[in-house]
């Protein structure tokens, strides 16, 4: 009897090494899970820290364009100041040399003989006729240019500098020529109007600007390295002028 006890022992004891086993599977599969669910966890938790860094990446780009778009802004405005103080200064030159065209005129007829010489009475009131109607058409492109009619004011100022090739405004035909051609998009007509300006009246009024069309002609051909030496000669040339001040901005810009 007492040899048949282990042997039932064992048999009662059977039943319990499955269960014991299982249980220990059981907490396999549990530990997985945990495992898997932590990775879940991480996987997720990187997922948003990219999130996260490329949103902030994105608003430090935003900020940065944002700034770029306000200096651009700033620049244009004081720019676009500049250019309406030149344009006054343009016509107030303009009409500073109508008055003295005028006022030539006057004391041309004044000083004329009365009666000893018929033939210079009657030739003496010609050069005063001549010098208004070269103002006149002088004035009737720039009223062209001034509504916006750039192709016909562009016809008007080549038509005033083939009547007029050295006449007292040719120098600033040249330059209204080029100005109305570079806004009717003829890049080619408003580089040469340009160039001849600074090339034939250096010391006029316009020619630190022709130098600053230029350069707008150049930009609106994607040639940025010509542009910028001619901002450059422009500085350097004409130091004082408003046109040098504009192209200092542009150069600080770029």
């Amino acid at each position: 009897m007492k040899r048949l006890l282990p042997l039932a022992t064992l048999l009662a004891l059977a039943p319990a090494v499955p269960a014991h086993a299982q249980l220990f599977g059981g907490d396999a599969e549990a530990r997985n899970q945990i495992i898997q669910l932590r990775q879940d966890v991480q996987g997720q938790i990187e997922t948003t820290s990219r999130g996260q860094l490329e949103l902030a990446m994105q608003n430090e780009q935003m900020r940065a364009e944002t700034a770029r778009l306000r200096g651009q802004i700033e620049l244009l405005t004081n720019e676009l100041e500049t250019l309406k103080q030149r344009q006054k200064d343009f016509y107030v030159d303009l009409d500073a040399r109508l008055r003295k065209f005028e006022s030539a005129g006057g004391a041309g007829a004044a000083a004329a003989p009365a009666g000893d010489d018929a033939a210079a009475a009657t030739a003496a009131p010609a050069l005063p006729a001549a010098a208004a109607t070269e103002s006149a058409d002088y004035e009737g492109a720039l009223a062209l240019l001034k509504n916006g009619k750039h192709k016909d004011a562009q016809a008007a100022f080549e038509r005033f500098i083939s009547r007029y090739p050295a006449g007292n405004f040719t120098a600033g035909a040249h330059f209204w020529a080029g100005n109305a051609a570079l806004q009717g998009r003829d890049v080619a007509s408003a580089t040469r109007h340009f160039k001849t300006v600074f090339d034939k009246w250096p010391k006029d009024n316009v020619a630190p600007d022709a130098m600053l069309g230029l350069a707008n002609s150049q930009q609106a051909m994607n040639d940025a390295a010509n542009a910028k030496r001619t901002l450059q000669s422009l500085v350097e040339r004409y130091p004082q002028s408003n046109a040098a001040q504009v192209a200092r901005q542009r150069l600080n810009a770029r």
